[in-house]
């Protein structure tokens, strides 16, 4: 029997895709995995040939009631994680027989309860930086004394402290009824004790964010997590849109709600007009694009990110870490709208990295801010010449092999 690794994953979609394309490549060099997610992922991951355990819940539906807000998002997806109390069973016959957790929720809540259960290794498993470092502060916390080492490692004890009060009374109770463990602390699962931490996976480039000085061995950056849809096709529409004229510009919001699609619509197709290019609109889920729009604005549905991106002149989008990534991939130059988390700390790594313009928060912008943002992203020749540069080197890191080597190397082939 193939050695087995149980995934653990929640979120948007662009949270879910990573840890797809990583089971996907598990389950390609021999490996069995059973993916744990949102039941409304199921025909995604069971289309990668994955076993699928769904969790009660729409991820969509809790993202959108949040109103992008950190503190609403934070206790809905703590309240969509407590489905995973009704289904992680340790007697499940795939769960029983698996050979490590791989988890993406914060803190390591429920894989690494799971992981003491069984007896194996859990891997943390993150598109974002998460472990403790005095060279900045945890993503999303305000930055303004980031120059303070004390500061920033302790705004990651703050952050996995709080998780852990929010979630330990749900967390205690499955470990007493469900896995017949004794209830943890008040203390989380780290407190202060850095060496009980467990390896850990980043599914970024260490291009991109340099790796920092206090990070141990246990620690792997191995590049971005890619879904390889090599054999998808684009339809008539826009292969001809493509066609017709100069690379246009992308613009998506992934995942985001918006609470008026379209004035947004309306505010994106004015910037376009005034910067003299052609667009395409991403709708996603806040449905950018929903409205009659001019020849030179084409929406779509769906297109995969390393089919697309490659084709466009530049890139604007929301700032979550995998979109980040395939736009950096593609080598164009990109903007961030951040909307919330960690999508303000990805929109000023772009600026830093001199590949794309300043970050503009969607709560700032505006057809005039846009306009003249597209204008720097696409005659800028040192701008375009540095994208280009830095998505060679993204493209050469295979992510996701360097992911299965630091499994491999931990649990054994498969």
């Amino acid at each position: 029997m193939s050695l087995h690794i149980t995934i653990i994953a929640l979120g948007s979609t662009g949270d879910i895709l990573p840890y797809a394309a990583l089971g996907h490549h598990l389950k390609s060099v021999g490996y069995e995995v059973l993916f744990v997610s949102s039941e409304n992922y199921r025909s995604l991951i069971s289309g990668l040939k994955l076993s699928f355990l769904g969790v009660p819940g729409d991820a969509k539906s809790v993202i959108e009631a949040s109103g992008a807000n950190i503190f609403s998002l934070f206790r809905s997806f703590a309240d969509l994680s407590r489905g995973l109390s009704a289904v992680l069973d340790p007697e499940h016959p795939e769960i029983d027989h698996t050979g490590l957790i791989l988890n993406q929720l914060p803190i390591g809540v429920y894989g690494y309860d799971l992981a003491e259960r069984l007896g194996v290794p859990m891997i943390q498993a993150a598109v974002i930086p998460l472990t403790p470092t005095k060279s900045f502060p945890m993503v999303g916390w305000p930055a303004a004394s980031s120059k303070n080492p004390t500061y920033n490692r302790l705004s990651y004890r703050v952050y996995e402290q709080l998780t852990w009060l929010y979630m330990r009374q749900t967390i205690n109770q499955w470990r007493r009824e469900k896995l017949g463990l004794q209830k943890r602390p008040i203390r989380n699962y780290w407190h202060d004790d850095q060496s009980g931490r467990p390896e850990s996976l980043y599914g970024f480039s260490r291009h991109v964010l340099e790796r920092p000085t206090d990070w141990d061995d246990r620690i792997h950056i191995c590049g971005y997590w890619f879904l390889d849809e090599a054999d998808w096709s684009p339809p008539d529409r826009l292969h001809a849109f493509l066609d017709a004229g100069e690379p246009p510009l992308f613009i998506g919001f992934g995942s985001m709600p918006i609470s008026d699609p379209v004035q947004t619509t309306k505010l994106l197709v004015k910037a376009v007009q005034e910067s003299g290019h052609r667009a395409i609109f991403h709708a996603g889920w806040a449905d950018i694009g929903g409205m009659k729009l001019p020849d030179a604005v084409l929406k779509i549905d769906y297109a995969p990110y390393q089919w697309l991106f490659p084709k466009m002149s530049a890139v604007i989008h929301h700032g979550g870490s995998g979109t980040t990534g395939s736009a950096l991939w593609s080598g164009v130059p990109s903007l961030a709208v951040p909307f919330l988390f960690d999508q303000f700390f990805w929109g000023k790594r772009i600026a830093a990295l001199g590949i794309g313009h300043e970050p503009i928060p969607f709560k700032k912008l505006d057809s005039d801010k846009l306009c003249g943002a597209i204008q720097t992203l696409t005659n800028d020749l040192i701008i375009k010449q540095k994208a280009s540069i830095l998505g060679g080197k993204i493209r050469a890191e295979a992510g996701v092999e360097k992911a299965e080597k630091t499994i491999r190397d931990l649990i054994g082939s498969p």
